[in-house]
């Protein structure tokens, strides 16, 4: 084996700590030349120790009493008289004049800072801020987990049908609704309007019998048209007859069956009465304002707008009937808003009161909805209001069950279910109305109300379904109990345990009353004749059978009570009991369940074999249930349980064992590349842990073993399909394996490495998203060459062979169009090039010779740099010269500045080649005038700093040279 010099080593030397003393005896007699080669080469010689002190942070004397980081700054606060724009400059000048210690901003902000005009508005926004306080309590309270009516409204008109014949009054109009001349008087006006009001009692009507169901929808489409044509013809007494013959329409429950969908027709029209008068007015108050705020005060509102709302709440007030007089006024009740803040709240206990008035419980219960109904909508927060409604209603309640009640439902041949049933929707919406958000103790008071009813089954069905299901749940023994005592006459009992069982799959019973909850509830199914009934109702309870009660739930219930994992699988059937799950789906979700428990609770490391025996079986089902259909994040999450156990598994000192598991779990794992890569990182890891029990001095059996670790890598990496995953674990693997003197492995790595560069595509997918490949292996890159700089030459393979062999990957590989990155890894590597020829190089691998040892400062080795660095010098030069033909000046500019960055930094600009090539490149950067002259400036102040250094004189000269082009 030759060195550079010429000189042959023995043959039977074959380790570098014997090359290192050979070429230490050389270092003497090649001094001189490695001087004048270092001429040759250009690269400056480096003092790291010194360097690091220079860069240092310089320490400063500071007297604590005078001032300290975290001392309270006192803030004065000063209150100017802000200078309007009418004054004189005369007297604003004057004024600040005879201000001594004046802010030097006061001047420009015209005596009043940002805070101080804060401080001064504060009152001002203090009156919208209790506007915008009460509109987030609207927003918040009102959430996406509201169920709204509109999604109730088609249920109700699917469900409520009839084939009876239905009637309807249609409104024909007069002549004196039209509007008044423009010639009439006020008091004419008014006259005439009443008397078009009463146009209604006088005839102006007609009477539509024998209607079937469609034709009865479609009069109602026609009639909400014609509310808003009229309203649109700004003929507005028309619209509110319109809206009184409607709401008349619900008194009327001769077609009860119907009663239902003919409550929701309605209300429709009555939803737009009330948007249209709101808008109305809405309009008024807005004068020459472009909108109001969202929650506006009666301070907008002005005196015409507020007397059009009174005007016509006084109408609402005339109508005569009480059903539609309270329909009407509900419809309008935001309108309450432009009168008075209080004026909703005020509103609702009256109108509550003004149901009492109503006679028919079905038409009650319906008009106590709507103003619940309402109240959600314009009200939410004042929820508590309707509150009363309900208990008004519950007091009332009997009255179903009245003899007008029961001669209605004879002539009409009802029974007593189905009419039963017509109060659901209302009873439902109410209910939902007043439990939501409301605390667990409103469904106590509820329950007991229920009660005191007797145990209502209506009342009870809907308190179930209103109700939150953890409240339910966490009651249903209670529930149970109030079923039994249920009079089943009115309300099947089996609709109330399949209401319950709607409540129990949504929220989990306590695990003491489960099994007594089904035992109830079955009794009470398995009793029923009709099949229809007992497959609506055991459908529901099948689902909190096999959630409680199956397989999975039994082995869920198991492992949330076991937390020592050794005591669970030392059972003896507790496997067998695993493969019980026939389907695939189900006893791969066990085995999560079980890994997710283990993760958990486990916290100590582990090396029990029964039950590393058990996790591995377990494992080993997961892994197996991948294949080429399964998602990326199934895959993710498996590969996550699994890696857990691989970093649980610890034999101690027994490091062969240890080896051998991860042997055997990389033969058991094989398709999950994620556990893989833990494994190789794992064995990484061993053998370091080897190395640092040996205190870096491997005997010949730990170096034995660490090569098998080595050896484990470089076998399991290439199976590996990420190509940056390949990379990085080669760069890794080869570092470990060089901090353990595996010196021809670290090569072999290294060399993996360099050829796979060549294969790594211009684009990668991450996160379903297609990027460019260049960032990462520029990453990747410069990690690889400051590992480079301690890596020792292969004694049969040349001066720096595995950069050389870089570099041509490098040079051959594709890069992008309108690419610079090449140009940046060539000042990497110019960099590296610089650290090889120092005689001692920045830092070292323990107990590894590197170049500067191997070579000695050899005079052949700083020429075999020096002509690397010229060639890489080259092609920095030609790719900028293409840049200028290619007129991208920019990017010229950019990389001359960092070429030139790169030579003050590793260069010796002693000579005078290189020292006119600093120039040039200067020069070059700020030609085009693209340069960046803030970056120019300080990289000026920094040569005159280092120009007042003893071995950095001769910057001075450059400094002198360099000039700074002006931009005009």
């Amino acid at each position: 084996m030759r060195q550079l010099d010429g000189s042959v080593i023995p043959q039977g030397v074959a380790n570098h700590n014997m090359a290192r003393r050979i070429s230490q005896c050389c270092r003497r007699n090649n001094h001189m030349m490695k001087k004048m080669a270092s001429r040759q080469w250009y690269s400056r010689e480096r003092h790291y120790v010194e360097e690091l002190e220079l860069c240092r942070l310089e320490r400063m004397a500071m007297e604590y009493g005078a001032y300290h980081p975290l001392k309270a700054i006192i803030v004065t606060e000063s209150r100017f008289k802000k200078v309007g724009h009418k004054e004189s400059t005369s007297s604003s000048s004057s004024s600040c004049s005879s201000i001594s210690n004046v802010d030097p901003l006061s001047g420009i902000l015209d005596g009043t800072d940002p805070l101080s005009m804060f401080a001064a508005t504060a009152e001002q926004v203090s009156t919208s801020t209790d506007a915008s306080r009460k509109k987030c309590e609207k927003e918040e309270y009102l959430r996406s987990d509201f169920e709204p009516w509109s999604s109730k409204r088609g249920e109700i008109l699917a469900r409520y049908t009839t084939t009876e014949k239905l009637s309807i009054n249609l409104f024909l109009g007069s002549e004196r609704g039209k509007p008044a001349t423009s010639g009439s008087a006020v008091s004419e006006k008014v006259r005439t309007r009443l008397e078009a009001l009463d146009d209604l009692e006088e005839g102006s009507q007609k009477e539509l019998l024998n209607l079937t169901q469609q034709d009865y929808i479609s009069r109602i489409d026609e009639l909400n048209q014609s509310l808003k044509d009229a309203w649109a013809s700004d003929q507005k007494v028309k619209a509110l007859k319109i809206v009184i013959q409607c709401s008349k329409l619900l008194s009327d429950t001769t077609v009860i069956r119907f009663y239902p969908s003919k409550f929701v027709l309605i209300t429709d029209i009555l939803d737009t009465f009330g948007k249209l008068v709101y808008e109305r007015i809405m309009s008024m108050c807005m004068d020459n304002q472009s909108a109001l705020p969202a929650n506006f005060t009666t301070d907008y509102v002005n005196d015409t707008a507020k007397e059009t709302c009174l005007n016509w709440f006084f109408k609402i007030a005339s109508i005569r009937e009480l059903v539609p007089r309270f329909y009407v006024e509900v419809a309008i009740l935001e309108c309450n808003k432009f009168l008075s803040e209080t004026g909703i709240s005020e509103s609702l206990p009256r109108l509550t009161s003004l149901i009492k008035g109503i006679g028919d419980p079905l038409v009650s219960v319906y008009a106590r909805a709507y103003l619940c109904r309402v109240g959600m909508e314009v009200v939410p927060h004042l929820k508590d209001n309707l509150n009363q409604n309900v208990f008004d209603f519950l007091l009332t309640f009997k009255q179903i069950h009245s003899d007008v009640v029961q001669n209605q439902l004879v002539i009409q041949t009802v029974e007593i279910p189905i009419y039963l049933t017509l109060y659901s929707p209302a009873i439902d919406w109410m209910l939902r109305c007043i439990s939501y958000h409301a605390p667990e103790t409103l469904l106590t008071e509820m329950m007991e109300r229920c009660r005191k009813l007797g145990n209502n089954a209506l009342l009870l069905n809907s308190v179930m379904s209103a109700f939150r299901a953890e409240f339910i749940a966490a009651r249903s023994m209670d529930f149970i109990g109030m079923i039994k005592e249920c009079d089943e006459a009115g309300f099947p009992k089996h609709l109330l345990f399949r209401s319950l069982g709607l409540n129990l799959a949504l929220a989990d019973p306590p695990e003491g009353d489960r099994l007594h909850v089904l035992n109830e509830a079955w009794k009470v199914i398995t009793k029923l004749k009709i099949p229809q009934d007992y497959i609506n109702c055991a459908e529901v309870w099948i689902d909190y059978t096999c959630k409680h009660f199956s397989l999975q739930s039994i082995i869920t219930t198991v492992i949330a009570h076991f937390h020592d994992f050794a005591d669970l699988f030392y059972v003896e059937k507790f496997l067998p009991f695993l493969d019980m799950f026939q389907k695939e789906s189900v006893r791969v979700e066990v085995c999560k369940s079980i890994m997710e428990a283990f993760n958990r609770n486990q916290q100590e490391a582990t090396k029990d074999p029964v039950m590393l025996n058990a996790l591995l079986h377990v494992c080993k089902t997961m892994h197996d249930s991948v294949n080429a259909l399964t998602l990326e994040d199934e895959k993710r999450m498996l590969a996550h349980h699994i890696n857990v156990l691989v970093r649980m598994v610890s034999f101690g000192r027994d490091f062969e064992q240890q080896l051998s598991f991860y042997v055997e779990a990389r033969a058991m794992f094989c398709n999950l590349e994620s556990v893989l890569v833990q494994l190789i990182h794992s064995v990484n890891h061993l053998a370091m842990e080897t190395k640092k029990v040996m205190k870096g001095n491997h005997s010949r059996k730990t170096a034995s073993f660490v090569r098998a670790c080595v050896a484990f890598c470089f076998i399991t990496i290439p199976s590996l399909t990420s190509i940056f995953t390949r990379l990085n674990l080669y760069l890794h693997s080869g570092q470990v394996a060089l901090a353990n003197q595996c010196l021809s492995q670290a090569d072999a790595f290294f060399k993996a490495a360099v050829s796979l560069v060549a294969d790594v595509p211009k684009t990668i997918v991450i996160d379903g998203k297609i990027r460019s490949s260049e960032a990462f292996l520029l990453e990747f890159l410069s990690n690889f060459f400051s590992t480079l700089l301690v890596v020792p030459d292969h004694p049969e393979q040349g001066v720096l062979s595995l950069v050389r062999g870089l570099l041509n990957v490098i040079e051959g590989y594709a890069w992008e169009d309108n690419s610079d990155d090449k140009i940046w890894i060539y000042s990497s590597v110019l960099h590296l090039l610089a650290a090889l020829c120092q005689e001692s190089y920045l830092y070292h691998i323990d107990k590894v010779d590197s170049n500067d040892d191997l070579y000695g400062g050899d005079a052949k080795f700083l020429t075999e740099i020096g002509k690397l660095c010229d060639t890489i010098i080259g092609q920095i030069l030609e790719h900028l010269k293409a840049l200028g033909k290619e007129n991208t000046l920019k990017r010229q500019s950019s990389l001359a500045l960092l070429f030139f960055n790169s030579i003050l930094a590793h260069g010796d600009l002693r000579n005078n080649k290189l020292n006119q090539l600093a120039v040039n490149l200067w020069n070059l950067s700020q030609k085009h005038g693209y340069s960046d002259n803030k970056t120019m400036i300080k990289t000026l102040e920094y040569i005159n700093r280092r120009s007042k250094q003893f071995e950095s004189s001769h910057l001075s000269e450059l400094a002198i040279r360099l000039t700074l082009q002006s931009r005009t």
